[in-house]
């Protein structure tokens, strides 16, 4: 069978929750890359592999043999989730966090872990003890954002992404949080139109025009959203996404047409 491109991998997940797919690229609640936690973790990181499933080894060792080890605590649940294990990952930073309880980088670790794993107002309120009003971190407020739309609550979260907005002026990533917290209340323009200012963005990822391309076919403009998410793509890459994109709009309980329900569609954010 034909492997399915990064977007479709990243779409696939959450398609059963129609009305309003989101998939939200930001902040702090989802797929930072196994350099970005080597970055953050002491010099013995240097030996990490990239490779998640390799990571989960690793770090797994140096938990094992040190349960108490706050880096490799935080590695390893990072592995984990980027293994699909999330409940898994939330126990091991839920054990992290009670042996230090104080730590807000393990707070914002097992933030993020309970936040895939669905459970999103634990998620909220662990978020919120990682760090502090009056030295507040845009990426946590951004992703306290995510969880909130999860629950329905999309005016509370806009004012968290305006808060870390405030910040970070014209963050790429909280951008487009926002936009596709307007997708989900179906203000399809406003939601194009934050994130366009996201696209624009010389920082903004693949996964800021993934999200363009969808808002864009929601309403109807196909062709535009096929040229937006395969741009400067390999070919074959950029035909996969584009096929499974036309699958997904095109799905008769899809956005355009799905009756109210009173279950929030899932949000998924993202490290950067």
């Amino acid at each position: 069978m034909r492997r399915q491109s990064s977007l479709a991998r990243h779409l696939a997940r959450h398609l059963a929750y129609v009305p309003l797919t989101a998939v939200l690229a930001a902040g702090l609640g989802g797929c930072q890359t196994m350099s970005d936690v080597k970055g953050s973790l002491t010099s013995k990181a240097e030996a990490v592999p990239d490779d998640p499933r390799r990571a989960v080894e690793y770090y797994g060792e140096r938990y094992r043999n040190n349960p108490k080890d706050v880096d490799a605590a935080i590695g390893y649940g990072q592995a984990l989730r980027m293994t699909e294990q999330r409940a898994q990952a939330c126990a091991v930073l839920e054990q992290a966090t009670i042996a230090h309880p104080g730590n807000k980088a393990l707070l914002a670790a097992y933030g993020r872990a309970l936040a895939d794993n669905g459970n999103s107002q634990t998620a909220f309120d662990v978020l919120g003890r990682a760090h502090t009003p009056d030295n507040p971190d845009w990426r946590i407020l951004s992703v306290q954002g995510t969880t909130l739309d999860k629950m329905g609550r999309h005016e509370e979260a806009r004012r968290y992404y305006a808060s870390a907005l405030r910040i970070v002026p014209d963050e790429p990533s909280v951008l487009s949080n926002l936009g596709l917290s307007y997708m989900l209340t179906k203000d399809l323009p406003r939601s194009e139109e934050t994130l366009r200012r996201a696209y624009a963005s010389g920082r903004a990822d693949a996964r800021v025009r993934q999200n363009l391309a969808l808002v864009v076919g929601l309403q109807g403009r196909f062709a535009e959203a096929e040229n937006i998410v395969k741009a400067d793509l390999p070919t074959e890459e950029a035909a996969a996404n584009v096929a499974y994109l036309r699958e997904m709009l095109s799905r008769k309980d899809g956005p355009r047409t799905a009756s109210r329900s009173t279950r929030p569609a899932p949000v998924v954010a993202q490290d950067d």
